[in-house]
């Protein structure tokens, strides 16, 4: 597909039916990819990026490998959790034994700073009984209101449509929850999974965020991460899961058109050939996905244009020691939110004056790399490096006293100022299925109508909804396997 020239693959030799091109090889696209070729068909990957992963990836800063955020999943993401066992990264990623988040909060004096968040062994929602009533950045009465608000949320019928009319924060208001209670535990946790405060979050995403992660089983919400660079999992392992089921995946490719033939297939054009499925799945942004579509495969297209966008900015800092004995921390009283330790994944040795080296590191230099994941950045999105920096490094001094007199070795920025759909209210009336209304033509991405918010999570079931539609449409049986996490969750 690189000399230049014009070609037509018609997969002449292989059966009607069993052919599809996936467009996108972000989690979406790999996912329906693996599906459908575990199902039997002859399958091709295209993405235009030179890389898989999507908006999960890294790249290399001298000799760090970097992340371009810091992406975590839950206990409850059954889709994200088989998709990892899918390409052999499961131990890559593991899972904490037991929820426990660190909370710091700056306007309390040092020694008096630190509250936790985790869980006991007891049933839904004794789980977090001992952890709200000690809670040390709430009041008592504003702990025991937040008690009823969350069996006032567990009540909440996650298909009931009206949800998704109303804004997070006005339910909670209206249920005594202040802005205190909102800042401190609801949007300390809204924020990092929604991408949005719980003011300009939808009630229908709010609520199954914390129906599922907390409310719904007592290991739901333990939090898992990678501890290799996310090039490991979503793209070296990802391609070789790929090149095991058959699938042909090209990079640098753009798909310039989707069209249909006659004869009930698809054509799909690309620079110097034009592949022919039976089968076709659009899995790329949804603004990208407006361009490709055909006139008439959705009833009102102009829905995709609609769908907000939200920023996510990670601040990057590498000290020549160690500040931080913890793997991460989220914080209050502070412009900083969550803070992780990506030390050892990115390739730096952890140590200096204040901290041993890690065994075996050979000659990699030694200090601690600290990723600041700020959520709903509209904000900061656009400032300028200098900026953050000024504005970042003494709030980590004030968090961190080890960042106190440690030197910076190096401090950067990464932005997505499209990381996710904007899950504003109404957003879910904008989401359409994984089925379009022209036959043989699928959608995948976290911007679908999975009924999660924009998460790794989401991306996964959209990939499995459109691999499944695909293969009912054809008559082809479905991997039983794939389906699993279904039962699972």
């Amino acid at each position: 597909m690189t000399d230049g020239t014009r070609s037509e693959r018609t997969h002449d030799d292989i059966p009607s039916g069993r052919t599809a091109v996936v467009i996108g090889g972000g989690l979406a696209g790999v996912t329906a990819a693996l599906a459908l070729a575990d199902a039997g068909m002859h399958v091709t990957l295209l993405e235009g990026r030179p890389r898989l992963g999507g908006l999960a990836f890294s790249f290399q800063r001298g000799d760090l490998t970097v992340d371009n955020g810091q992406h975590v999943y839950l206990r409850c993401c059954t889709a994200y959790r088989w998709f990892l066992d899918r390409i052999e990264g499961a131990a890559l990623a593991p899972l904490q034994d037991r929820l426990d988040v660190p909370v710091l909060d700056l306007a309390k004096p040092e020694g008096r700073r630190l509250g936790r968040l985790r869980r006991d062994p007891l049933p839904v929602p004794l789980h977090l009984g001992r952890s709200l009533a000690a809670y040390p950045h709430l009041s008592l009465a504003e702990r025991a209101r937040v008690g009823q608000a969350a069996l006032a949320l567990r009540a909440l019928d996650l298909g009931d449509p009206s949800l998704d009319a109303q804004d997070f924060g006005s339910w909670l208001a209206a249920r005594g929850q202040s802005a205190r209670a909102i800042e401190a535990l609801w949007d300390l946790v809204g924020v990092a999974t929604l991408n949005a405060v719980a003011q300009d979050a939808s009630l229908a995403l709010a609520a199954m965020v914390f129906k599922t992660g907390l409310l719904s089983d007592p290991g739901a919400a333990d939090i898992g991460w990678a501890h290799v660079p996310l090039g490991e999992l979503h793209d070296r392992l990802a391609r070789k899961a790929l090149d095991s089921a058959g699938v042909r995946t090209e990079l640098r490719t753009r798909v310039t058109s989707v069209s249909t033939n006659e004869n009930g297939t698809w054509s799909v054009q690309v620079p110097g050939e034009t592949l022919t499925a039976d089968s076709v799945v659009l899995a790329v942004a949804q603004r990208e996905a407006y361009d490709l579509l055909p006139e008439g495969a959705l009833d009102a297209p102009e829905n995709l244009l609609e769908i907000g966008t939200a920023p996510i900015l990670n601040v990057h800092v590498v000290y020549d020691r160690t500040v931080l004995t913890k793997p991460f921390f989220a914080a209050l009283g502070t412009p900083v939110q969550w803070v992780f330790d990506r030390t050892h994944a990115s390739g730096l040795l952890k140590g200096g004056p204040e901290g041993p080296p890690y065994k075996g590191g050979g000659g990699r230099r030694a200090g601690q790399y600290l990723a600041l994941s700020q959520s709903a950045a509209q904000d900061e999105i656009d400032a300028p490096v200098a900026v953050l920096r000024e504005r970042y490094l003494p709030e980590l001094e004030r968090l961190l006293p080890g960042a106190r007199g440690a030197g910076v070795k190096d401090f950067f920025v990464t932005r997505e100022r499209t990381a996710t759909f904007a899950p504003t209210p109404g957003v879910g009336r904008l989401r359409p299925g994984a089925r379009t209304k022209a036959p043989g033509l699928y959608l995948a991405g976290a911007w679908t109508a999975t009924g999660w918010p924009a998460t790794m999570e989401s991306a996964v079931r959209s990939g499995v909804n459109a691999a499944d539609a695909a293969l009912r449409t054809l008559g082809r049986p479905r991997p039983r396997h794939l389906f699993e996490f279904e039962e699972a969750a």
